[in-house]
């Protein structure tokens, strides 16, 4: 046996990891039982034991984006300059608060992790870290960041625990950041109130709550639809796409593609990992 086909046997894929994927796919994933108005499309590919996961916009999506008012274009551009306001360069430093903000401009962070059996290896955007907490390893050091209405209400706080928290508390918990500052903003857009959340404590805050939702609920959905995933894509074929879609109120369904405009594994990685075969 020679020395590739040894670690192909030891590993059961080139990677060693069952799926690849970015964070923003998983916490569509995890947060889908409790979703009522947005579904998914997600591409999946499988090559050399690895599932590879990528999104494809929905046509809703699609109509949403092109559709997108200037205040809604404001209100996006708001939480990149809040993030300006609360960042530095450097630790100890001072934001600088001026020009325009480079919403292009992220750091990501890559995490390795598991699943019940599923072995998981993706990316995240990382806002910033705090470099007066204890530990500085990542990511207890990692901090998200976050902008919301204020609230005013009983009903507005349901609304806020129903609707964002879940979505928070997903997105930080996938690559482990500990800390989610949110600043409230009053009716003029300015942040009037900043509070922080300790992302495992947030379903801790919503217990009781009728219309509250629970973590093991969103854990194991994400669990079965991995190993549906590994039911259904088993044609190892990096030009071959298994697309699965989700709308609220219906079951994941799945299509099997070919076209070119939906392949997503890239040509460059598809030849350097034959080249390691040979």
């Amino acid at each position: 046996m020679g020395e590739a086909e040894e670690r192909r046997s030891s590993h059961g894929s080139w990677l060693n990891k069952d799926f690849v994927t970015w964070r923003g796919h998983l916490t569509k994933v995890l947060t889908t039982p409790y979703e009522k108005q947005e579904g998914w499309l997600l591409a999946v590919t499988h090559f050399r034991g690895t599932y590879y996961i990528s999104e494809v916009e929905t046509e809703a999506a699609r109509r949403q984006r092109e559709e997108r008012t200037a205040a809604q274009e404001e209100l996006m551009y708001m939480g990149y300059k809040f993030e300006q306001y609360l960042c530095a360069a450097t630790p100890g430093g001072i934001p600088d608060t001026g020009g325009v903000v480079n919403t292009n401009e992220a750091f990501c962070t890559v995490v390795q992790t598991k699943l019940n059996g599923h072995s998981l290896l993706f990316a995240g955007e990382v806002d910033c870290a705090d470099p007066k907490y204890p530990s500085q390893k990542a990511p207890d050091c990692y901090v998200e960041l976050k902008t919301s209405k204020e609230i005013h209400s009983a009903n507005q706080q349901r609304s806020f625990n129903r609707y964002k928290l879940i979505k928070w508390w997903a997105q930080s918990f996938l690559p482990g950041v500990p800390r989610i500052v949110a600043g409230f903003r009053n009716e003029e857009g300015i942040v009037a109130s900043l509070k922080t959340f300790e992302t495992m404590k947030i379903s801790h805050m919503i217990r009781g709550d009728w219309n509250s939702w629970k973590p093991a609920v969103c854990m194991n959905f994400c669990n079965a639809f991995l190993s549906f995933v590994k039911k259904v894509a088993i044609q190892d074929d990096p030009q071959l796409v298994y697309l699965f879609s989700w709308e609220p109120g219906s079951d994941v369904s799945y299509s099997v593609h070919k076209e070119p405009t939906l392949t997503f594994v890239p040509a460059w990685y598809v030849q350097l990992i034959t080249q390691l075969e040979t």
